[in-house]
C-alpha cells in the first residue's frame, strides 16, 4: 500500500518487543518473546497473545536469546514494514542454529498473504498465525513440537477476544490500549487491511467498559479505544434491548472516572458524527484530538482510492469539528503519488492541507500492495522520483503547519498527564495535552509523579515538542 519517507514520532508504530512487567513474580518452564510492528492494533493484539501464552505455561522474557518461542507480530501496510520483518526473521534463524528446538512464528497481517513463502520457500518460520486465530496458538505450538509446520490464518466474522484480559507487558504504567472492534468494511483501493483482518465486528460494550475500568483501577490514566474505523462501532445489547453506538460507548467509558482520559483511533471522515463530537465536548476527560485521514485532496484521486467522500465533504467535516470543539487537535494520513496522480492533483492535496491546518500528519508515498483493488485495477504509473519529490513537498508544508500550530500554543496553559521522565533529562517530566501534543517541563521543587495531572504553561517549542513550566498543581 504505502512507503514511508517521513512521519511524526509515534511509538505505537515502531517495532518493539514485549518485556516482563516489574511486578511479575511467577516462574515459568518455557518462555516467549514478541516483537510487534505496525499500528497500535498490532500492539494490542500482542497483549492478547501474551495472555493466551501465559495461561498455557509460557512466561515473557526481555530478549530473543532467552526464549523458547519467538513471535513477530507483522504489518503488511507498507513494503518497508515487510522488509523489516523479513530481516528480523533471518536474524532469528541464526538463533536456531545454536538452539535447534527454538520455535519461530509469524503473527498478524503478513500471515495469510505470505504463509507459504515464509514456511516452505524461505523456511524462515515454524508457525504462521492470522489475526483471528490466536486462540489456536497452544495447539499450533504442540504441532511444531511434534516436528510439524503449523498454520492457521482463517478469518472470522465473530472473533473479538472480548473474554481475554490482555497482559500489559510493555505499559508505561499510565497509558493503555483497549480494542473495541476488529476488521474493516471500507474497501479503500490501496489498503490491504480488509483482506488481512476481515470484516468489521464490534466487541461487547460491557466487556470494553469492564476492561477499561480494570485498567483504571490498576493505575492507568490514559486509554485509547482502538479500531480500524471506530466511528462504525455498533453493538446491540440484548439485555438492555438497545443498540450502542460509538458515541454511547465513549460516554460509558468516560463515565468510569473524571481522572481517566479517553482517546480513540482511527476515525473515517464519512462516519464521524455530530453526536460523537457533542459527547467529546460534554466530557472534559475525552481528549480533544481526532485523527482524520484525508489521503488525497483531489476528488478524482479520492474516487480511485474508493474513499467515498469528496474534498468538499471532508472540509465541511473539519469545519464542523472546529465549530463544536474549538481548539481540537487534528492530524491526518496523506499519500503522495497514487496511481495517475498529476501535478495539479498533488497541488489539490497541498491546498487541502493548508485549509485543514493539521497539527501533524503521517505522510507516505504510494507503493503497490499485492492483492489490493488498486493493484488489480490501476497501473502504478507515477515515477518513484516524482513520488519522493511530492512527498517532500508535503513533509515541508506539514513542517510549516506544525510550527504555526505550536506558535499558537505559546502562552497557553494545558492540563498535562505525566507519563514519565523526559528522554533527555531525569530532571524533566514529559506528558501529553488533551490535544495529543508532547509537553516537556522541569521537575523543579514540585513533588510530582507519573500519573499526576498538572497545569503547564507553554513557553517555547522544538520541532516536535512543546516546552513549558508548571503553573498550577491540581489537588
Amino acid at each position: 500500500m504505502l512507503e514511508i519517507l517521513s512521519k511524526e514520532h509515534d511509538e505505537a508504530r515502531q517495532g518493539e518487543a514485549f518485556t516482563a512487567g516489574a511486578g511479575e513474580q511467577r516462574s515459568y518452564a518455557r518462555h516467549f518473546y514478541i516483537e510487534s510492528y505496525g499500528c497500535a492494533m498490532n500492539f494490542a493484539d500482542s497483549e492478547v497473545v501474551a495472555s493466551i501464552l501465559m495461561e498455557t505455561g509460557f512466561g515473557p522474557v526481555k530478549g530473543p536469546e532467552q526464549a523458547d518461542l519467538i513471535l513477530v507480530n507483522t504489518c503488511s501496510i507498507r513494503e518497508k514494514a515487510e522488509q523489516t520483518v523479513r530481516k528480523r526473521l533471518t536474524e532469528f534463524r541464526q538463533f536456531k542454529k545454536k538452539k535447534p528446538e527454538l520455535m519461530v512464528g509469524v503473527l498478524g497481517c503478513m500471515a495469510e498473504r505470505l504463509k507459504n513463502k515464509l514456511l516452505e520457500e524461505e523456511k524462515l518460520v515454524d508457525l504462521v498465525v492470522g489475526p483471528d486465530a490466536y486462540r489456536s496458538l497452544p495447539a499450533l505450538v504442540k504441532e511444531v513440537e511434534g516436528g510439524q509446520k503449523a498454520v492457521n490464518v482463517l478469518l472470522s466474522r465473530e472473533e473479538t477476544y472480548s473474554d481475554i484480559s490482555p497482559v500489559r507487558l510493555q505499559s508505561n504504567g499510565v497509558s493503555g490500549f483497549v480494542s473495541i472492534m476488529r476488521g474493516c468494511n471500507n474497501m479503500c483501493s490501496f489498503c490491504v487491511v480488509p483482506f488481512t483482518r476481515g470484516r468489521e465486528r464490534s466487541r461487547d460494550a460491557n466487556s470494553i467498559v469492564a476492561e477499561s475500568r480494570q485498567l483504571f483501577e490498576d493505575g492507568i490514566r490514559d486509554i485509547t479505544l482502538l479500531g480500524q474505523n471506530v466511528d462504525s462501532y455498533y453493538y446491540f445489547d440484548e439485555q438492555l434491548d438497545k443498540a450502542i453506538s460509538f458515541a454511547s460507548l465513549l460516554k460509558m467509558v468516560a463515565g468510569i472516572s473524571p481522572l481517566l482520559r479517553v482517546r480513540f483511533s482511527t476515525s473515517h471522515p464519512k462516519d464521524i458524527t455530530d453526536e460523537v463530537l457533542e459527547v467529546m465536548a460534554a466530557h472534559e476527560n475525552i481528549c480533544k484530538y481526532i485523527h482524520l485521514p484525508i489521503q488525497s485532496g483531489n476528488n478524482r484521486i479520492l474516487q480511485l482510492m474508493n474513499r467515498t467522500y469528496t474534498r468538499e465533504w471532508y472540509m465541511a467535516k473539519v469545519n464542523r469539528i472546529r465549530e463544536i470543539l474549538p481548539g481540537c487537535g487534528i492530524s491526518s494520513d496523506i499519500i503522495a503519488g497514487f496511481c495517475t496522480e498529476t501535478e495539479e492533483d498533488h497541488q489539490d492535496t497541498l491546498r487541502m492541507m493548508e485549509s485543514s491546518q493539521y497539527d501533524f500528519s503521517y505522510m507516505y508515498f504510494y507503493s503497490e500492495r499485492p492483492g489490493t483493488l488498486a493493484a488489480r485495477r490501476y497501473e502504478d504509473d507515477v515515477p518513484e522520483a516524482v513520488k519522493k519529490r511530492r512527498l517532500q513537498e508535503i513533509v515541508d508544508l506539514q513542517g510549516k503547519l506544525s510550527r504555526e500550530s505550536n506558535l499558537r500554543d505559546l502562552g497557553n496553559i494545558y492540563e498535562v498527564l505525566i507519563e514519565g521522565e523526559s528522554k533527555k533529562s531525569d530532571q524533566e517530566w514529559m506528558g501529553r495535552s488533551s490535544q495529543n501534543k508532547v509537553i516537556v517541563f522541569p521537575k523543579e521543587q514540585f513533588q510530582l509523579k507519573k500519573g499526576d495531572y498538572v497545569k503547564v504553561e507553554v513557553t517555547h517549542f522544538t520541532q516536535a515538542t512543546l516546552l513549558g513550566k508548571v503553573k498550577v498543581i491540581e489537588a
